[in-house]
């Protein structure tokens, strides 16, 4: 499946996410720092929403209080409501 996310509070404008169950097939950041967001599709790739959510919640850019990692885990915190409602 394909979900589509439409982050807050960071450069990226959008962020597509691949997924089969609870693992991360593929994801694309839109707009953003192109190499961060090729860096975050690399280590994701394979992992469990759980073990990304721990990973990257939290996480902040500069003075914000969240970072295109953060929007992620916030991302697939939002699949996994909506799959369980």
């Amino acid at each position: 499946m394909i979900y589509e996310y439409i982050p807050k509070g960071v450069c990226s404008k959008k962020i597509l996410i691949e997924y089969n169950e609870d693992k991360i097939i593929n994801v694309e950041f839109k707009g953003g720092c192109n190499g961060n967001g090729k860096g975050i599709t690399s280590l994701v790739k394979g992992e469990s929403f759980s073990e990304i959510i721990d990973k990257l919640q939290g996480i902040t850019c500069d003075f914000r209080k969240t970072s295109c990692p953060d929007q992620l885990s916030k991302a697939l915190m939002e699949i996994l409501k909506n799959v369980s409602n």
